[in-house]
C-alpha cells in the first residue's frame, strides 16, 4: 500500500470498510478508470485516477483502465496513447491489459436483444426534435412514443436491420421501455443505441450501431467484475438507470455506483470541448501546451507526479461541490520542488559587469552546492572571470529607499562569490547603460570582513562561460476566476495576454550546458524551471517556468 493510500481516508473508503465489516461486500475490491478517448486527460481526471487507483491500492484490490470508446466520431488512437502515458506517469499500473468498451460490442448487442425479448426495449423512429417534445419537462410528464407498442418480433427484426446497415444515419434508435412519467428525466425511455456510420479506431467498419454510455458503462463494469464504480456527481441522477440496466439484463454481477464531487479549479477550464477549441483555434500550441490544465501540459511545464498526487490528497474526496483555489496546486509543486530541485543561476536580462581589478585573461572556479539544504546532492562548478553578467533589474542608478541591490558606490555580494562595489556606469551613444565597472574584494569569498556592509546578494553568471537560453515565463492561462461562468461572454475573452512571455538572450551558468530533462531546476530568486527540448530555438536550450518562488497572484490581490 502506498503512503498516499494509507493517509487518503475519505467517505468512499469508509463506505467500503463498513460494507466489508457488515459482510455485504466480500472478495476483492475492483475499481476502474474509464476515460473517453476524445481528448487529453486534465487535472480533474488526475483526481479520479488517484481516487480509483488509490481505493484499489488501499484494499489490495485492482483497478482497470478501460476506454469508453463508443463514440468513434470524436475518438482517436492519439488520445488513447496519451491517456495511457499519463496514467503511467502519475505512477499507477492498471490490472491486466488495457480494456476497451468496444471489446464488448457483441455482448452489448446480445443484452439489448434480451431487453427487447423481455419487452423492455423498442426501436423508435422519432426524430431528435420530436423526441424532445415527447419527453416532457421537469414539471410535466412525457408522452409515449408512437412506436412504444410495436410487437417484439418487429423490434427484433428492426434492431437486426439497424446492425446490418439497412437504415440511414440517425433514422432509428433503440430505447429502453421504462416510465415516461418518471420524475427522473433519465428514466423516460432513454436511448440505448443509435446508428452511426463512422470507422472505429478498434473495430473498423464492423459496426454501424453504437451503444450509449448509460447502457454500455454498467454492463462493462459487470463484465469486468468491477465492485465499485466511482463517478462524479453529475452521474448521480443516472444511477437509477445504471441499476436498471444491471437489474434487467443477465450480467454476471451487480457493481455499486458511488458519486463524488468533481474537481473545479478557479482560473481554469477543464471542459474537453473547450480545451479542444483552444487547440484547434490556435490559442494554445497543442494539448501539451504548458499553459493547458492537461496532465501532459503540466508534465511539460515541470509539474511532478508526486506534486499532483499530493494536490489530489489535499483536495480530498467529498460529496459537496465547490471550487478549489489554483494556489493550492501551485503550493503543492513548490513544496515538492523546494526539497529536491537542483539550484542554478540564470540572468534573465543580462547587464555586463567588468571587474576592473581582476586580472585580465585569468579565471577561477567556484564550488557551490547543488542544493543548500541537501549536501547529498553534491556540488557544482561555476566559472568566475573578469567579465560577468548580472540582471538589469538588480541595478538602479538612483536607488529607491531601502534598495537592497547594486547602485553606484554601493557594494553587493555576488551569490556564492565575492563582494563587489560599483565604481562607474558606462552608456552607449543613445544613453543606454551597457556596462558597469566594478571592483571586487579578493578577501571576501565566503566572508564579510569587518567594515563591509553589502547592500544585498545578487545572482550572476560568467560572461565567457555561461550558456544562452530561451526562457518561457508561463502564467495562468486565464485572468478571470471563473472564465466560463458568464453566459454572454465567450470564455476566450478571459485569456490572459501575459500567460506566456518569451525571454531571449537569457544566460545560465555553465553547469546547465547539458541540462537534465527529468526534474525542474530552481533558478535562484526567479522560480522553478523545466528544460523543454521541444522549444529549443536556434540550438539554444529552452526552459519553461513551472511556478514562481512565491504566489504573486495572491500578493497582487491581497
Amino acid at each position: 500500500m502506498s503512503a498516499e493510500s494509507k493517509k487518503a481516508h475519505n467517505f468512499i473508503r469508509s463506505l467500503i470498510e463498513d460494507s466489508i465489516q457488515e459482510g455485504s461486500h466480500t472478495g476483492k475490491v475492483v475499481t476502474r478508470f474509464p476515460p473517453e478517448p476524445n481528448g487529453y486527460l486534465h487535472i480533474g481526471h488526475a483526481k479520479s485516477i488517484c481516487l480509483n487507483f488509490g481505493i484499489a491500492d488501499t484494499f489490495d484490490g485492482e483497478c482497470n483502465l478501460r476506454f469508453d470508446d463508443t463514440n468513434p466520431e470524436k475518438e482517436s488512437q492519439e488520445y488513447i496513447d496519451a491517456i495511457k502515458s499519463d496514467v503511467a506517469w502519475l505512477g499507477y499500473q492498471w490490472a491486466g491489459e488495457v480494456r476497451y468498451a468496444s471489446n464488448y460490442f457483441e455482448a452489448f448487442y446480445e443484452f439489448a436483444v434480451e431487453l427487447i425479448e423481455s419487452d423492455k426495449a423498442f426501436v423508435c423512429g422519432l426524430g431528435a426534435d420530436q423526441m424532445a417534445q415527447y419527453r416532457g419537462t421537469l414539471t410535466e410528464p412525457g408522452r409515449n412514443s408512437p412506436d412504444r407498442d410495436r410487437p417484439m418480433a418487429d423490434n427484433l427484426k428492426m434492431f437486426s436491420n439497424m446492425r446490418a446497415g439497412q437504415y440511414h444515419n440517425g433514422e432509428f434508435v433503440l430505447r429502453a421501455k421504462i416510465d415516461m412519467a418518471s420524475p427522473n428525466m433519465n428514466m423516460r425511455d432513454p436511448i440505448l443505441y443509435r446508428i452511426r456510420y463512422a470507422e472505429h479506431h478498434q473495430t473498423g467498419n464492423a459496426w454501424c450501431i453504437y451503444p450509449m454510455y448509460d447502457f454500455s458503462h454498467p454492463i462493462s463494469d459487470a463484465l469486468e467484475g468491477v465492485t465499485h464504480s466511482l463517478c462524479t456527481l453529475e452521474f448521480e441522477d443516472h444511477r437509477p438507470l445504471y441499476d436498471w440496466v444491471l437489474a434487467n439484463t443477465s450480467v454476471p454481477c451487480r457493481p455499486r455506483q458511488i458519486e463524488f464531487a468533481r474537481l473545479n479549479l478557479n482560473y481554469t477550464i477543464t471542459s474537453k470541448r473547450k480545451l479542444k477549441r483552444l487547440v484547434d483555434e490556435g490559442y494554445c500550441s497543442g494539448w501539451n501546451d504548458p499553459r493547458m490544465p492537461t496532465i501532459s501540459g503540466m508534465r511539460r511545464r515541470g509539474y511532478t507526479p508526486e506534486s499532483l498526487r499530493t494536490f489530489c490528497d489535499m483536495v480530498g474526496v467529498n460529496k459537496s461541490g465547490g471550487t478549489v483555489d489554483v494556489g493550492m496546486l501551485e503550493h503543492a509543486i513548490r513544496e515538492d520542488l523546494n526539497t529536491r530541485a537542483p539550484r542554478a543561476m540564470c540572468v534573465m536580462r543580462p547587464l555586463m559587469v567588468t571587474l576592473t581589478n581582476y586580472p585580465d585573461g585569468e579565471q577561477e572556479t567556484l564550488t557551490l552546492p547543488v542544493h543548500p539544504q541537501n549536501p547529498d546532492m553534491g556540488t557544482r562548478q561555476v566559472p568566475w572571470s573578469r567579465t560577468l553578467f548580472i540582471d538589469r533589474e538588480d541595478f538602479a542608478e538612483e536607488p529607491p529607499r531601502k534598495w537592497k541591490r547594486l547602485s553606484p558606490g554601493q557594494a553587493v555580494r555576488l551569490r556564492g562569490g565575492y563582494v563587489m562595489t560599483c565604481r562607474e556606469v558606462v552608456r552607449d551613444n543613445r544613453g543606454e547603460i551597457v556596462e558597469l565597472r566594478c571592483e571586487y574584494d579578493p578577501e571576501t569569498l565566503g566572508v564579510n570582513p569587518e567594515g563591509y556592509k553589502p547592500k544585498g546578494v545578487v545572482h550572476w553568471v560568467s560572461a565567457t562561460d555561461s550558456v544562452e537560453v530561451v526562457i518561457h515565463q508561463y502564467d495562468r492561462l486565464f485572468n478571470h476566476e471563473s472564465p466560463d461562468s458568464a453566459k454572454d461572454v465567450d470564455f476566450v475573452e478571459h485569456l490572459n495576454p501575459e500567460s506566456l512571455v518569451t525571454v531571449t538572450g537569457a544566460r545560465v551558468e555553465k553547469s546547465l550546458a547539458a541540462p537534465r530533462g527529468d526534474l525542474p531546476y530552481q533558478f535562484e530568486r526567479e522560480g522553478y524551471f523545466f528544460y523543454d527540448p521541444e522549444s529549443s530555438l536556434g540550438g539554444r536550450p529552452a526552459f519553461n517556468r513551472t511556478v514562481t518562488l512565491r504566489d504573486s497572484w495572491a500578493k497582487a490581490n491581497s
